[in-house]
């Protein structure tokens, strides 16, 4: 009986998390915002899109769908899915400073790995009717990735005396790598009663899909400073290494579906 309840809910939980959004309209006035939230699939008889309104897709399903039987566009309306661009990894910590006499200073921490940019939403559009007064941008670009963070400096060397020589100053830490670019989404487009949809693209309707930008490489620690000393000085400590700029993301495809 156990095992039959806990499958109930492990379909029922399933079924809310693809429930779809419907509407007999959805009309969006000038410069408003739609947000899709709680779901992937947005349905609809009819999609009004005024001048410079937008529809935002939810950025927590990879893939969206939205399903129009009659979807009318206005001027500069758009279609937004981009993926989310990541922060700069950690900086590494500064070493530290010897006080005692002749003593090396400690190596800078190094940074770590900037995070991938967010790939850009997959968006499917199942279209019956299409009227474009204006024009529509569909933007999927992936997000940039994180920049490598930088290594810390390395400490100062401690001073010398009439016995020992001056400390060196500790290396300074290496810098970490940028992280790649997040893929460009995928647009995938039917509409059944359009002559040509691939006619619009590039006049009516503009694509972006481009894959992020790379994150840059983190700079590695400037070197400790030597101790100096009666007897000599120490030496400096030397630069950490740069970290490697990532790779740019992947664009992503633009598919027509057949009716």
């Amino acid at each position: 009986m156990l095992r039959i309840v806990l499958l109930l809910f492990i379909l029922v939980q399933g079924l809310v998390s693809v429930a779809q959004i419907t509407f007999r309209k959805l009309e969006l006035g000038k410069n408003e915002k739609y947000f899709i939230e709680g779901s992937l699939i947005l349905v609809t008889d009819t999609l009004f899109m005024a001048d410079s309104s937008e529809i935002v897709l939810n950025p927590l399903k990879k893939e969206n769908i939205i399903n129009s039987r009659v979807t009318i566009i206005g001027k500069g309306c758009k279609i937004s899915g981009v993926g989310a661009s990541s922060k700069k990894g950690k900086n590494g910590i500064p070493g530290i400073d010897q006080a005692g006499p002749c003593l090396t200073g400690k190596i800078g921490g190094h940074g770590t790995h900037g995070p991938k940019g967010i790939q850009g939403n997959n968006l499917t559009l199942h279209l019956t009717d299409l009227i474009i007064n204006g024009s529509l941008t569909i933007n999927l670009n992936g997000g940039e990735g994180g920049d490598g963070g930088d290594g810390g400096r390395g400490g100062g060397g401690g001073p010398g005396t009439k016995v020992c020589t001056g400390g060196s100053g500790g290396d300074g830490g290496h810098g970490a790598n940028g992280g790649d670019g997040g893929e460009g989404g995928t647009l995938s487009i039917q509409c059944k009663n359009c002559p040509t949809v691939r006619g619009l693209m590039n006049k009516s309707i503009t694509v972006k899909n481009y894959g992020g930008y790379a994150g840059l490489g983190g700079n590695g620690g400037t070197g400790g400073l030597a101790g100096l000393g009666p007897k000599g000085d120490g030496a400096n400590g030397k630069r950490g290494q740069n970290g490697k700029d990532g790779l740019e993301g992947k664009n992503g495809a633009i598919k027509f579906l057949s009716n």
